[in-house]
């Protein structure tokens, strides 16, 4: 059992190699194992395929026969793109497959293993399940709740502002916490800001000084569209996609207009304060495969997301200035009367980050991952 342990945690360090690379698909490690010696090893290629099993499978050739492997999510048993990986695992003549998690998804969930134990392999499973469970949340999102998993980041000062009265922002953080950001924006499908932070910053939303080359798609929630076209996002959207939600009462030549820069637009429903419904927003953004998005604000946003308990994870990054009731508050009104109404949070880390503090919370309740 201590074997299986550290070679399925192996596997799980392999997945994480493809976060924020490979949707709709999950991030899978896999690594085969032959009497004490490591035959094969493969994680999720960018875009999704090949399959982790496939790329292990192909290292490990002739001395898969035998062998061990372990693998983060059941093997996949329908005919998509590539051929089931069960189907893969059979043929190299594997003995025993060591599952950490079920895949819920319909064409899958039980019918990978139950094809493996029909051809005479050995299959455990629930190794490291809560590890690998944590680490699919995306995906198992999309596919039990339709919608991808929300990271929240914030920085704000010591009394919770995002800027002082007169809207200076740059920089609350220092440029190590600034660059911890970068790693995290990588690690997710797409990057989130509200229609308002577009216009007041014009960020660019990109992955810099990592010497990533992969960058995650710009996405931005404008009900009207009333975002500069000669902005960073409009100007770069053919570099690096850029997706755009908006009401259904968008004109239909300035949804042309925008279409002519290369921005993807999705329509989504508003709520009953004539705003974008989030739900909504985050199931069509589903239903276009993503499972990971990091939320970088505006308040008015992030409030949105935190009162219609969408968010995932909390990602606060605290500095060591204050700027008084006049700056600008962090969230947007949750319109709270009672401390039950507010969504719970459980902390599961606090770190110093040069000369800033970062709070990591999850929601306290996993229950609607784990139906």
């Amino acid at each position: 059992m201590t074997d299986d342990i550290r070679h399925m945690r192996h596997a799980l360090s392999l997945a994480e190699r493809g976060l924020g690379r490979v949707w709709p698909n999950p991030a899978v490690g896999c690594v085969i194992v032959n009497g004490t010696q490591i035959v094969g090893r493969g994680f999720t290629q960018p875009g999704g395929r090949p399959h982790a099993e496939t790329v292990a499978l192909a290292q490990a050739g002739a001395a898969a026969r035998g062998a061990t492997a372990y693998v983060t999510l059941e093997p996949c048993s329908h005919h998509g793109k590539t051929p089931p990986c069960a189907d893969g695992l059979i043929a190299a003549g594997v003995a025993r497959v060591v599952v950490a998690l079920g895949d819920p998804d319909p064409r899958v969930n039980g019918r990978g293993i139950a094809a493996l134990q029909a051809a005479g392999i050995k299959v455990e499973t629930g190794i490291c399940e809560a590890e690998a469970r944590a680490a699919q949340v995306g995906f198992l999102n999309r596919v039990t709740l339709g919608r991808p998993m929300v990271t929240l980041k914030m920085a704000s000062s010591l009394d919770g502002r995002i800027a002082t009265a007169s809207g200076e922002s740059q920089w609350i953080t220092g440029p190590p916490a600034r660059r911890l950001v970068h790693a995290m924006r990588a690690r997710h499908d797409a990057v989130l800001v509200g229609g308002g932070t577009a216009r007041a910053d014009n960020p660019t939303l990109t992955v810099r000084g990592l010497g990533v080359e992969h960058q995650p798609l710009r996405l931005v929630w404008s009900r009207g569209l009333n975002m500069p076209l000669d902005g960073n996002l409009a100007l770069g959207a053919r570099e690096v996609p850029v997706w755009i939600c908006h009401g259904p009462d968008v004109a239909a030549d300035l949804l042309r207009t925008w279409q002519h820069t290369g921005v993807v637009l999705i329509e989504s429903a508003l709520d009953a304060s004539s705003q974008l419904d989030p739900a909504a927003a985050l199931q069509a953004l589903g239903r276009a495969g993503l499972t990971r998005v990091f939320c970088e604000g505006g308040g008015a946003l992030a409030a949105a997301l935190l009162k219609a308990d969408l968010v995932d994870e909390l990602i606060w990054f605290s500095a060591g200035l204050a700027l008084g009731a006049e700056g600008r508050p962090a969230l947007g009104g949750l319109g709270l009367n009672h401390l039950s109404e507010a969504s719970r949070y459980k902390l599961q880390s606090c770190r110093a980050v040069g000369e800033d503090v970062l709070h990591h919370w999850k929601r306290a309740d996993q229950r609607q991952i784990q139906e």
